[in-house]
């Protein structure tokens, strides 16, 4: 007995989900405690397993098509041709027409149809959590020049998240055109609060993430440093690079420590040192309106 596991992950460009692939991982689990061998069939971009087209189908005694929409038009005529004959079972699918007009399958385990519903198996399927990362870079900033610095820093960042497994969210600062949908401060600093890290070639995106206890992998894209290394020294944060001479290794390592506790809290004890030091300002500028409102006012007139 041997099972040729398919579904929209097997046909190009016809729109497979992660949802798709939760339901091909769980069926999979499955066959695999049963202790029946199986191929999974996959078409591009999903690398591995082995294509419908191509297989010998007197290789398989069961063929599964698993998960999503399922309707008697193609590419399923075609499907449902070459493997005439073999034991189809459909599992997780939501047939598109009413079951007494076209059923397929020998063993149907619907999602939903005409007879009955079930839960869908994405439900079930256990994949590890990967972190939730703000990719917050500069737009051109022509007072600083050095455009060839500034892209050299946002193409780093980019390259790690390339690198590694995680769910970029690009997030804008700039409000009066915002390249991702949001429209307010509160909307900007909501979304990067709820980041496992940020990674970062703006001021804002750095300041941002730590006050709200965040740890941020920052990039000054500025040669030998500017706004961001100055901000960075005084609130006492560690993980800055400089966007000329950071290597791919020196970001992966800063990205490794901001994903610790000791980062995280790193973080909100720099919030918590910048907010005492903003105090001084406050009573500075506090000391200075006061002269000057005195100074308004003139001196008073005794009257007799």
């Amino acid at each position: 007995m041997k099972v040729l596991v398919t579904g929209w992950f097997s046909f190009e460009q016809m729109g497979a989900t992660a949802g798709d692939l939760m339901a091909r991982d769980v069926a999979c689990q499955w066959l695999g405690n049963y202790g029946i061998e199986y191929d999974v069939a996959h078409a591009h971009p999903f690398s591995g397993g082995v294509d419908w087209q191509t297989v010998d189908p007197q290789d398989y005694s069961h063929v599964v098509f698993v998960c999503g929409p399922f309707g008697n038009g193609p590419p399923v005529t075609e499907f449902l041709a070459r493997f005439a004959g073999k034991a189809l079972i459909g599992l997780d699918l939501s047939m598109l027409q009413a079951l007494e007009e076209w059923n397929p399958f020998d063993l149907l385990l619907e999602r939903d149809s005409s007879a009955r519903s079930h839960p869908d198996l994405a439900f079930l399927c256990s994949h590890p959590r990967v972190p939730v990362v703000g990719l917050v870079l500069i737009h051109p900033q022509t007072e600083y020049g050095q455009r060839d610095v500034q892209a050299h820093a946002n193409a780093a960042l980019r390259r790690l998240v390339n690198q590694r497994e995680m769910a970029a969210v690009p997030i804008d600062t700039r409000l009066d055109v915002n390249e991702t949908g949001l429209r307010t401060a509160a909307e900007v600093e909501s979304l990067i609060a709820r980041m496992d890290a940020v990674l970062t070639t703006r001021l804002h995106g750095l300041v941002l993430a730590l006050k709200n206890g965040v740890p941020a992998v920052a990039v000054d894209p500025v040669a030998g440093g500017a706004k961001i290394r100055r901000q960075a020294e005084t609130i006492g944060w560690p993980i800055l690079l400089d966007g000329e001479k950071a290597s791919d290794e020196d970001l992966r390592r800063a990205f490794d420590f901001c994903l610790t506790p000791q980062a995280r809290e790193l973080a909100q004890q720099c919030a918590a040192r910048a907010c005492r030091l903003l105090e001084s300002v406050r009573e500075e500028l506090e000391s200075f309106l006061k002269v000057a409102r005195q100074e308004a006012r003139g001196p008073e007139i005794a009257l007799s």
